[in-house]
C-alpha cells in the first residue's frame, strides 16, 4: 500500500539547518510528502538520527517546498481535482499560519511568513502561482477557493521587497525570487478570475521590478554581482519563471542582453560532459539542484538557446535517476513567441573581467582561474585557485559549501585551505579581490597583493600544445612560509622523483597527469595529506598535496595533460628565464612565468 501523503501543518524553519552536526551532511529526506518528520529522527548517512527544533523546521521547508514543486507537476499532468484541493487546503493553512512575520526566524533573515525567511516564501509562491496559471489554461471555475491565498501571496512579496528595497538592496537575489513570487501569484489570481493581468508595471517594468533588479545585479560581462554559479542560476532562473507568457522579442533589449549574457556565463564554465563548477557558496552536488538545473535549461533553450547546455541538462538527469519528477519536460510553450538567436559556442579562453573569472579549454582539461572580487557574503578566501575537470571528471574542482546552518564546516568550505590557492605562514587570505593583469587569447596573467600585507602573488596560465601550463610566482617583502595547495576531488597518486619534477596522476572517468617543479633557492616539500573532499560529503577523504617554501620569493611549476592528448610531456624544467617543456617528438617549448 502507497504511504499516505499528507501536507504538513506547521509553519517551516530555514532549510540550511537540515544538516548533520557530527558529519556536516545533509540529512536524508525521507518521504516528504508524507507530511510528517522521520520517526527517530532525521537519517544521516553514518548511522545518525537528529531531531531538534531547528532540524524539524528545516524538513517542513523540504516538505513545503516538495509540495509545492509536485502540485505544479500534477497541474500539468490533468491531475486536477487533487491539485485544487491541495491548493483549497494551503489556503486555509496560510490563513490559519501566516498572520504576521515568522517569531522565531533569526535577527538576520528578511522574515517570511510560513518560513523564516521571505526568500523562501518567495519560493513556495512562485510554485503555487504556476500551478494555479496551468489550471486556468483548462478552466477556472473551481479556483475560487485559491484566490485568497494568491492574493496573500502577492502582498507579502510586496511588503517584503518593500523592506528590502528601502535598505537600499535591489541587487539582492532575493529581489529576482520577491518578484518571480509577485509575478507568478498575481498571474494567478488574474487567470483565476479570468482576467487579463496588470501586474507588469509593478513586477517586471517598474522602480522595484525584475528588469531594474537585472540591470544592476548583473555586470557587463554576464555574471550575477555575488560570482557564484549556484547564485547565478538561482537570479537567471526566476527571472525566467517570472517571464512566462512574455514575447521574448517584447522584452527590453537590454534586458534580454543580460539574460544572455547569465546564459553565456552558465554555457563557459561548463564542461563539456556538464560539470558546472560550484563557484563560490552552493552545493556541490545535491538532487535538489539538479532538478533546478533541468528547469533552468528547460526555460533558457525557449528564450535563448544555448548549445551547451544540453550537457548541464543531461548530467543533471542522469545525477537524480529516479528521483527526476520529469517537470522540465512539462514546460514546453513557456514564451509567448518564438526563442531569439542561439548563443554562439563558448571560445578556447574567456576572461570574466567584473566576475574575475578565466576559463581556458585545451586538450581535454577545462581550467577555471579565480581572481575577482570576494563576493560579499557567498565569497571565499581563494584568490588566484586554479581548478581544473576533464569534460565529466571533477579532478581538482572548487569543493562548494555545506549547509550554512553548520558554521564549522561552512567556515572550513570558505577557507584558504580548503582550495587550490596560495598560503602565506599557514594563515588565511584576507577577502579581498585580485587584478587581471595580461590575456591573449591563449593564455592569462593574475595577481594579488592584498591576500597578506606585504606578499604579492602572480598567476599564470597557459595553452600548450596538447597540455596546460601553470606558473605561480609569489613574492614577499621578507622570509615567509609559502605554500602552493593541489586540492583533488577524485583518487591521486603523487611520486617524488629522484631527478626531475614530483609527478602526480589524477583518476576518474578521465586521467590526468602532472609534473610539478619550482625555483626558490631553498627546499621545497611535497607533503601529502588526507583532507575532506568537497563538500557534499565533508567525510570522504582525499588526498591534499601542499608544495612549500620559506623565502622571500618562490615561482611554483605545474604541467597538466589529459592521458587522452599528446603527445606526452616527457620532461619539465623551470630556469631563471622560464619553464621549458618536452614532449615525446622531441619538440620543447618555453613559458615565461610573468607577462
Amino acid at each position: 500500500m502507497a504511504a499516505l501523503r499528507r501536507i504538513a501543518r506547521e509553519r517551516g524553519g530555514w532549510w540550511h539547518a537540515y544538516v548533520c552536526p557530527a558529519h556536516g551532511i545533509e540529512l536524508d529526506h525521507g518521504d516528504v510528502l508524507a507530511g510528517v518528520f522521520p520517526e527517530g529522527g532525521a537519517r544521516c548517512a553514518y548511522g545518525c538520527r537528529v531531531d531538534n527544533e531547528a532540524v524539524r523546521g528545516a524538513w517542513l521547508v523540504l516538505s513545503h517546498q516538495a509540495w509545492a514543486r509536485h502540485l505544479r507537476v500534477l497541474a500539468h499532468r490533468g491531475e486536477r481535482a487533487e491539485v485544487v484541493a491541495r491548493l483549497v487546503e494551503y489556503a486555509g493553512l496560510y490563513e490559519e499560519l501566516a498572520t504576521a512575520q515568522h517569531g522565531e526566524a533569526q535577527g538576520w533573515m528578511l522574515r517570511g511568513r510560513l518560513f523564516h525567511q521571505a526568500l523562501t516564501d518567495a519560493i513556495w509562491a512562485v510554485n503555487i502561482g504556476h500551478a494555479v496559471i496551468t489550471l486556468a489554461e483548462h478552466g477556472t471555475d473551481d479556483l475560487a477557493g485559491v484566490l485568497p491565498l494568491l492574493d496573500a501571496l502577492e502582498r507579502a512579496a510586496l511588503d517584503a521587497r518593500d523592506v528590502l528595497t528601502g535598505k537600499g538592496q535591489l541587487a539582492s537575489n532575493y529581489t529576482a525570487w520577491l518578484n518571480a513570487a509577485g509575478v507568478a501569484a498575481g498571474r494567478g489570481a488574474a487567470a483565476a478570475r479570468g482576467q487579463e493581468w496588470d501586474g507588469a508595471e509593478e513586477w517586471l517594468e517598474g522602480e522595484h521590478g525584475l528588469y531594474a533588479h537585472l540591470r544592476v545585479a548583473v555586470a557587463e560581462d554576464g555574471w550575477e554581482w555575488e560570482g557564484s554559479t549556484y547564485y547565478h542560476g538561482f537570479v537567471l532562473r526566476a527571472a525566467l519563471l517570472a517571464l512566462r507568457g512574455s514575447d521574448p522579442a517584447a522584452v527590453p533589449a537590454d534586458v534580454v542582453g543580460v539574460l544572455a549574457g547569465m546564459t553565456d556565463v552558465l554555457a563557459t564554465i561548463a564542461t563539456p560532459g556538464g560539470i558546472l563548477p560550484a563557484l563560490h557558496d552552493g552545493p556541490y552536488l545535491r538532487g535538489p539542484l539538479a532538478l533546478e538545473w533541468l528547469e533552468l535549461v528547460a526555460l533558457a533553450q525557449q528564450l535563448v538557446p544555448s548549445a551547451a547546455l544540453e550537457a548541464v541538462a543531461g548530467r543533471a538527469r542522469a545525477e537524480l535517476g529516479a528521483a527526476d519528477d520529469g517537470l522540465d519536460r512539462e514546460l514546453g510553450g513557456w514564451f509567448a513567441g518564438p526563442a531569439l538567436p542561439a548563443r554562439p559556442a563558448p571560445g578556447a579562453l574567456t576572461v570574466f573581467t567584473a566576475a574575475g573569472y578565466a576559463v581556458l579549454r585545451v586538450a581535454g582539461i577545462h581550467a577555471v582561474l579565480d581572481f575577482g572580487p570576494h563576493g560579499g557574503s557567498h565569497g571565499h578566501r581563494d584568490k588566484l585557485s586554479l581548478y581544473l575537470y576533464g569534460d565529466t571528471t571533477p579532478w581538482q574542482p572548487d569543493p562548494g559549501q555545506v549547509p550554512y546552518a553548520h558554521a564549522e564546516f561552512r567556515d572550513l568550505y570558505a577557507s584558504t585551505e580548503a582550495h587550490p590557492a596560495f598560503r602565506v605562514d599557514d594563515a588565511e587570505q584576507a577577502e579581498c579581490t585580485g587584478a587581471l593583469l595580461g590575456s591573449d587569447g591563449h593564455s592569462v596573467t593574475a595577481g594579488v597583493s592584498t591576500a597578506y600585507e606585504g606578499v604579492r602573488a602572480v598567476r599564470r596560465i597557459v595553452a600548450g600544445e596538447g597540455y596546460l601550463v601553470d606558473l605561480l610566482t609569489v613574492d614577499a617583502e621578507e622570509s615567509r612560509r609559502i605554500t602552493a595547495q593541489l586540492r583533488p576531488g577524485t583518487a591521486l597518486d603523487v611520486q617524488v622523483q629522484s631527478t626531475g619534477p614530483v609527478r602526480t596522476t589524477w583518476y576518474g572517468d578521465e586521467t590526468l597527469h602532472g609534473w610539478h617543479t619550482h625555483r626558490a633557492g631553498v627546499p621545497v616539500r611535497p607533503v601529502s595529506t588526507p583532507g575532506p573532499g568537497p563538500a557534499d560529503n565533508p567525510q570522504r577523504a582525499r588526498t591534499r598535496v601542499d608544495f612549500t617554501a620559506v623565502t622571500d620569493r618562490v615561482t611554483f611549476a605545474s604541467v597538466y595533460q589529459a592521458a587522452s592528448a599528446g603527445p606526452a610531456v616527457t620532461d619539465v624544467r623551470l630556469e631563471d628565464d622560464g619553464l621549458t617543456v618536452r614532449l615525446a617528438d622531441g619538440r620543447t617549448a618555453r613559458f615565461r612565468s610573468e607577462d
